[in-house]
């Protein structure tokens, strides 16, 4: 595998997948995905939002067309390889949105932007992930032996049933895997002044890994507008309950949009 880290080894038009760019749309979204997920899982989103709203899905080593790179296992420096490769995305107003790991992770890249003086969100949309100021309790899992680690993805409900299911895909997808959940497990949050800007919480009315209280602790992120809407579904509500969650998430976008015209 290829090091992420090599200095022009990876072209910013690798990060962001665009299958349907729409030069007139006046909003960007940037999509991040949960962990071992690629920009894949955001596919069908393009056709179902707003015409003013073109969609970018992160595309991170260790998956998709960059399965031979070598995943990124820390949180930092994978914060500053998406800033650095999201530079010459800055040009038109962007929201974020994440999903578990990719909460996370566009909620970290906000503050890392924040710091540097750069353009900054104009909303965070966050799904199915605690607040990052919960401690995590559990027992670290991305070094056990190969069995037990599948089992305990299995018992965490955290990894789609498809994936883990093949065993083959299983066997390429092993590592990149450990690395995401590194990322999770070894993830320290630091106190920063809470954003400027709206912040929207998504959860699984039947996801046994988050709960409502830990969504709605996001609220203390923020100094504006703070939402929460509960979704029928699991962990993975993202997909089965993806026909009220993009209407609630296209109501916004539009309105947004109007703002930025």
């Amino acid at each position: 595998m290829t090091d992420p880290n090599v200095s022009g080894a990876l072209a910013t038009a690798r990060w962001f997948s665009c299958p349907n760019p729409r030069p007139q749309a006046s909003l960007r979204l940037f999509c991040f995905p949960y962990a071992g997920g690629g920009a894949a899982i955001y596919r069908t989103w393009t056709e179902r939002l707003p015409q003013a709203v073109e969609v970018h899905a992160l595309q991170l080593p260790g998956r998709g067309i960059r399965m031979m790179e070598r995943p990124f296992n820390r949180m930092p420096p994978l914060i500053s390889a998406i800033a650095q490769a999201m530079l010459p995305h800055l040009d038109k107003p962007f929201a974020f949105f994440g999903h578990s790991m990719g909460a996370l992770t566009c909620f970290e890249l906000a503050r890392h932007m924040r710091r540097k003086g750069e353009p900054l969100p104009l909303h965070l949309f966050l799904s199915g992930a605690r607040a990052p100021q919960i401690i995590r309790r559990s027992t670290p899992i991305h070094a056990l032996p190969r069995t037990e680690f599948i089992k305990k993805l299995r018992r965490l409900n955290g990894t789609p049933k498809e994936l883990l299911e093949c065993g083959e895909l299983m066997r390429l997808m092993l590592p990149t895997l450990r690395a995401d959940i590194k990322i999770c497990e070894t993830y320290v949050y630091r106190r920063e002044l809470p954003f400027n800007l709206p912040i929207s919480v998504f959860g699984g009315l039947q996801d046994r890994r988050v709960s409502q209280s830990q969504l709605e602790a996001w609220r203390h992120q923020t100094n504006d507008g703070f939402s929460l809407e509960m979704l029928p579904g699991d962990h993975f509500f993202l997909h089965s309950a993806e026909s009220p969650l993009l209407p609630l998430l296209s109501r916004e976008l539009r309105r947004i949009a109007k703002q930025v015209v």
